[in-house]
């Protein structure tokens, strides 16, 4: 089935959503791999990719690296086992003592090790075998980008023929870590892209819910609990506290690094909090002290999806329950330390071992073994055989 029939034919659609994180998309990785196990069981198929299952694969800095790999038919083994490798080299480089007022890391490592693996593909190439989407930022107009590759989409014109690997670039060009993205983005106009955690979509989610069923978008796919899910996975989540003394002294510096952490943990907080009162979930969460888990509240009188939310807690306790007791939690909060790569793998499948369970994936949204005559290409045919 060719991408633009999958997009717009009729029945369940899944969607798969990724954070950003920096280094911390290794505990996406853990979360990953034990579900794509799962769903190769269910199948009975060991050659099932998540690109296979999911209709939509989306991601934010790290999570659109990840996403990338996954649309492109990589399995997430094989990229939990190149992400310590990766994160090595992009952050082992920093940039010079004086462009380092500007921003840490040198872009040549990334860069590199993007074309490496999507090579010169544009966002309209049939590698991509899935429904594929990057949140990024452009810097120079204050706008949220969803660039995404669908061949109905009205700026698809322009879009199909960025490059994969730029238009991942541009989403983890994280502001003070790498420098930003200048895209040719049409009409012979350039605009200047950062990383998409800054802003509102760090946790793509809600943004993907918007891309699947807003009329302008063109995906027009149906809501409902049978007809929609959308699986949404972490980089790893911690409650804040400081000490008044701490938050009352704090110098013009430390506010500057420390308002972005509120906002964006705010950002992520409204996005669990909208999804979840859009459904039903079965992994909803507790998201303050007064709301609790939305367990009461549902916005209409059906819910609109199936939603999942999978994110490893990063404290104490939560680290010790999973067989970490000597891992310091705040040693694991710097999203460019790379040398944490490998236990914060290690901790992604811990807690996938206990958070993923089957009965969270509904029979409804089983891939459905398609006949002969389904699987047929009739554009395909009609072009490759010059039949009018």
């Amino acid at each position: 089935m060719n991408l633009k029939k999958r997009l717009t034919s009729p029945g369940p659609k899944r969607i798969l959503a990724l954070d950003g994180g920096g280094i911390r998309g290794a505990i996406t990785l853990g979360y990953l791999e034990r579900m794509e196990k799962m769903l190769q069981r269910r199948h009975k198929s060991s050659n099932l990719r998540l690109c296979d299952y999911f209709d939509l694969i989306g991601g934010t800095s790290t999570g659109a690296i990840i996403a990338g790999g996954l649309a492109i038919g990589m399995s997430a083994t094989e990229i939990k086992d190149l992400y310590e490798k990766l994160g090595e080299k992009i952050f082992s480089r920093k940039a010079g003592i004086f462009k380092r007022l500007s921003y840490k890391f040198q872009i040549r490592s990334l860069e590199r090790e993007l074309k490496k693996i999507f090579g010169d593909m544009t966002m309209s190439s049939d590698r991509l075998k899935t429904g594929f989407c990057v949140i990024t930022k452009r810097a120079d107009t204050g706008s949220t980008w969803p660039i995404f590759n669908h061949p109905n989409g009205k700026y698809y014109k322009y879009t199909k023929d960025y490059l994969v690997r730029q238009v991942i670039r541009a989403s983890t060009a994280a502001p003070t870590y790498f420098k930003p993205e200048v895209i040719n983005i049409g009409n012979s106009k350039k605009g200047a892209f950062v990383d998409g955690g800054v802003s509102m979509h760090n946790n793509p989610a809600l943004q993907l819910f918007l891309l699947a069923t807003l009329k302008e978008y063109k995906f027009n796919w149906e809501t409902g609990a049978d007809n929609l899910m959308i699986v949404s996975v972490g980089t790893g989540h911690w409650e804040n506290e400081e000490s008044i003394d701490m938050v009352t002294d704090n110098k013009l510096w430390d506010w500057a690094g420390g308002v972005i952490s509120m906002l964006m943990r705010d950002t992520s907080d409204t996005n669990e909090l909208l999804l979840q009162y859009f459904s039903n979930s079965p992994t909803a969460r507790i998201i303050d002290r007064e709301i609790g888990n939305l367990k009461k509240d549902l916005i209409s009188e059906n819910p609109l999806l199936h939603y999942l939310r999978y994110n490893a807690i990063l404290e104490k306790d939560s680290l010790a329950k999973l067989g970490f007791k000597k891992v310091n939690p705040k040693d694991l909060y710097e999203m460019s330390e790379a040398k944490n790569a490998f236990i914060l793998t290690c901790i992604g499948e811990e807690a996938a071992k206990t958070d993923i369970k089957p009965k969270h994936f509904p029979a409804v949204f089983d891939k459905k073994k398609n006949s002969d005559l389904e699987n047929f290409d009739i554009e395909g045919f009609l072009n490759r055989n010059k039949i009018v």
